[in-house]
């Protein structure tokens, strides 16, 4: 709605012109401070200029009326207008909003988890936000690829096979075990062990020569745990990258790098010079023993997406990795390639609390709040929900218990109950939505055009959230729609009231578009509560 008549508009002026949405309904429902961007060019006072463009649209059959507010000019909507488009919403069903097909392709990573444990809730947070931001994404008719980077190189695999045989030592061969300062815990190394005991049998537990084969076995056992988390709070991943697949390919990656002059040697390490393009200093890429670093996966990693051609790549990272971006970037570059094509999001930790208390830890992981148990407590909708009411950058605490409320305190809740309050009220009339679907606006009243006004503004909402990359707008919008129904409901009768049919198609609208929304956000909306 709001692309159409801001293309009207400037089809009409032949100007392009910024289209605000009025605090104030009643002022109109869109409004152009062009007047004000004219004034030193026509050298005419705003308010001159904008009561003569307003004439402009006297003939409009999209507006009731078009006038000039102290240099602005606001524009009603008619209710033609917006009976056409609740028309043209209602038939294309839950492919509202829905955009034509672009040629962006983009690569998001998102999560990339070490596959050493169970996703955490800090986690959680970057899944879901990864896992909405696609969905939106390609509602609006981009090509967008998911990606999950496995990290199962390095130390930290050198660690879990280590941790998997202490916890078989324990758990299963009953011995005295001391562990080391580092080492991953929890009940699911335990679980592990069983299996390797029933396949390797139980002397490998022992055997410090098999720890590496141990550390591979635990880490598909432990991604298999992953996997299965996300799918229970909605998300599946269309690829999955080895980091240990891609060092086979470092030497040729090397080989471009020392071409464009950007490693060095220095204290028989490998260095590149990512203070070039920024960095504070310069970073090793292969340590004194031949080995290379974290960085150099990242690199590998980058020049393999790279060259898979496509438009844009999106990370989403831990907000403990913002000192990678700037080196990564840099190596983009020394490659040849265009790291502004690269948009890396920061996912803050969250704070849980339960009954306004510090969530406990979790047994079966030793020392994290698993998302699984989250998942479980609360539902994966609304763990998905109130993730997404606070951009993935910002700090975000919620209680626990808040959201096991029926109340309206529980927003995953209010907005189900207007859903299914819309349901119902059409279960009560004996009508379907498709009943009313032809009923005319022509004397409808303000509340309700406004009603229908909101609805409308859901493309918007969604363009917004994307570009963005912000899908707490869409969190807010939904909120406002919800209460923006209970409060009609409170104020007019709509059962056997003379405006029953011309009610039900405007709750018809909003009840789609609260569908389709929270479709959107991997959350089905509830038909009875």
């Amino acid at each position: 709605m709001q692309k159409i008549v801001k293309k009207y508009i400037e089809e009409i002026l032949q100007k392009d012109i910024v289209l605000e949405k009025p605090k104030d309904i009643s002022l109109g429902h869109f409004a152009t401070p062009v007047a004000f961007s004219l004034a030193k060019e026509l050298k005419k006072s705003p308010m001159v200029i904008a009561e003569e463009l307003a004439s402009k649209f006297s003939e409009s059959e999209m507006f009731e009326k078009v006038e000039s507010v102290k240099g602005f000019i606001n524009f009603k909507l008619s209710n033609d207008f917006l009976q056409s488009l609740c028309e043209e919403a209602l038939t294309l069903g839950e492919d509202f909003a829905k955009a034509e097909k672009k040629e962006e392709k983009i690569l998001l990573e998102y999560v990339s988890a070490n596959p050493t444990g169970p996703l955490h809730i800090g986690h959680a947070r970057g899944a879901i936000a990864g896992d909405t931001l696609a969905r939106v994404g390609r509602h609006l008719g981009y090509d967008i690829t998911t990606e999950y980077y496995v990290n199962d190189a390095g130390a930290q695999m050198e660690l879990l096979g280590i941790s998997l045989a202490l916890a078989g030592q324990e758990s299963i061969l009953k011995q005295d075990v001391v562990y080391p300062e580092k080492y991953y815990r929890g009940d699911y190394l335990f679980d592990i062990a069983k299996d390797v005991a029933l396949e390797f049998g139980q002397e490998v537990f022992n055997d410090e020569s098999k720890y590496e084969e141990l550390a591979f076995y635990a880490k598909d056992k432990v991604l298999d745990i992953i996997k299965k988390d996300m799918k229970d709070i909605g998300i599946e991943f269309d690829n999955y990258v080895s980091e240990k697949s891609l060092y086979s390919s470092w030497e040729t990656t090397k080989e471009v790098l020392e071409k464009n002059g950007s490693l060095y040697t220095k204290d028989d390490k490998v260095w590149i010079k990512s203070t070039q393009y920024g960095d504070d200093v310069d970073r090793v890429v292969v340590r004194d023993n031949g080995i290379p670093t974290y960085l150099a996966g990242d690199i590998i990693y980058h020049k393999n997406k790279y060259d898979r051609n496509y438009d844009r790549y999106i990370n989403i990272w831990g907000a403990d990795h913002h000192g990678y971006i700037t080196r990564v970037k840099a190596a983009i570059e020394f490659l040849g390639n265009d790291s502004s094509k690269l948009e890396v999001l920061l996912s803050q930790m969250v704070q849980l609390l339960k009954g306004g208390e510090p969530y406990k830890m979790s047994k079966r992981a030793g020392n994290v709040i698993l998302m699984s148990d989250i998942a479980e407590e609360i539902g994966s909708d609304a763990l998905r929900f109130v993730f997404l009411t606070r951009k993935s950058d910002t700090h975000l605490e919620f209680d626990l218990d808040i959201l096991k409320n029926q109340d309206s305190s529980n927003p995953i809740f209010y907005i189900n109950y207007a859903y299914a309050r819309i349901n119902q009220i059409f279960k009560k009339a004996e009508l379907t939505f498709d009943d009313v679907k032809g009923e005319s606006f022509e004397n409808l009243n303000k509340d309700g055009l406004n009603l229908v006004y909101e609805a409308l503004l859901f493309p918007s909402v969604l363009d917004e959230a994307f570009n963005k990359r912000d899908m707490q707008k869409i969190t807010d919008y939904l909120h406002s729609l919800a209460a923006s129904v209970h409060r009609f409901y409170n104020e007019y009768k709509i059962i056997s009231s003379d405006e029953q049919n011309q009610y039900l198609k405007v709750l018809s609208l909003v009840a789609l578009t609260i569908k389709v929304a929270l479709n959107l956000l991997g959350i089905k909306a509830k038909e009875i509560m």
